[in-house]
């Protein structure tokens, strides 16, 4: 779980109890990102909670723009005049990664006044390590045209949560062209509410919901050890790689999905992976049947019906995979670069 915020900015719950609701959630990892604030680091708060590992990183915050969700960082980054690039490279300095958050935000035209555009202004940025290419949140609520239809996200959001918007993948592909760019999915949770004498008695989209939807899905080398900061240098290791997929797992759960590229000599090229172009093999598979396709450079290469699709290539592009699920996006894959 990625891109959530807790009482320690302007969420509602306190870390154990978002930690509780990944443990209802079924998630292994949940990444804090508070605006401007690495409290629960400087608290000791993080770490394994039962089952579930809880790391915090940091949504650099300046006012109307350019958030950025940032990892691997000791301390807050003071952004007073920085620009979107500054932040990338302030980032970059500290030895830690990023993401854009919610780049693409335009705002919600039928309620200008209390959703304002909030977009990323440096996606040409070289220090930017990714983007959020699906915000749970802002790409859902943003085209919405009316209360009716708020009401029916907040009673049912996984009948309204169908794709990520075709701007956000587009753009994305562009910068895939020009240099690895790792996507991830993001929930920009809040459990928005009252919180009253130490509980929330009223609230909207409460932690346990949001978890169930937008995800990512990050694959380790090695298995959790229980030690904090190897587990976190394993999490964030595979984020920076762009070993992960994002998965919309209200649809049906997503883990055991695989992407990857075999070249001829037996090298096996994960997702996030390099290298030179030639003869090689696309693998994909899911953990049930669906609708599989690859796609190189936005153009579906190959689709079929089933758990399994294989594809030899030798042209060089960035090759990505998707799973849809009746009629929606299931599972986006990180790409294979193949120059």
């Amino acid at each position: 779980m990625v891109h959530l915020h807790s009482t320690y900015s302007d969420g509602t719950g306190t870390v154990a109890e978002i930690a509780a609701a990944g443990r209802r959630a079924g998630a292994d990892v949940v990444l804090l990102t508070d605006h401007d604030s690495l409290e629960a680091r400087r608290r000791g708060e993080e770490g394994w909670h039962g089952p579930v590992l809880l790391l915090a990183g940091v949504e650099v915050s300046p006012a109307g723009r350019n958030h950025y969700l940032a990892f691997g960082i000791d301390e807050e980054v003071e952004h007073d005049g920085l620009d979107a690039a500054g932040i990338c490279e302030a980032v970059r300095e500290r030895g830690g990664f990023g993401f854009a958050a919610h780049p693409f935000s335009e705002g919600s035209r039928r309620f200008a006044r209390r959703a304002r555009a909030m977009p990323f202004e440096g996606l040409d940025c070289e220090a930017l390590h990714g983007i959020e290419l699906w915000s749970f949140l802002n790409d859902t609520l943003e085209p919405l045209e009316s209360i009716a239809e708020i009401a029916r996200f907040v009673v049912a959001p996984g009948r309204v949560v169908d794709h990520p918007p075709q701007r956000n993948v587009r753009a994305w592909e562009g910068l895939c062209r020009e240099r690895r760019t790792v996507a991830l999915g993001g929930l920009d949770a809040h459990q928005i509410g009252v919180r009253v004498a130490g509980r929330v008695p009223l609230r909207l989209m409460g932690y346990a919901r949001s978890f169930r939807h937008i995800r990512t899905h990050v694959l380790c080398e090695e298995a959790p050890s229980g030690e904090l900061e190897r587990d976190r240098a394993q999490v964030f290791g595979a984020l920076r790689e762009g070993r992960c997929y994002i998965a919309h797992d209200w649809l049906a759960p997503a883990r055991g999905f695989a992407f990857w590229a075999a070249g001829g000599s037996g090298e096996v090229l994960p997702m996030g992976g390099e290298a030179p172009s030639g003869k090689w093999g696309l693998e994909v598979s899911a953990p049930r049947p669906c609708s599989l396709r690859i796609v190189r450079d936005g153009e579906v290469l190959t689709q079929a019906e089933g758990a399994r699709l294989s594809l030899d290539v030798t042209e060089p592009g960035v090759y990505r995979a998707e799973a849809h699920l009746d009629g929606r996006t299931w599972v986006i894959s990180n790409p294979v670069y193949l120059r």
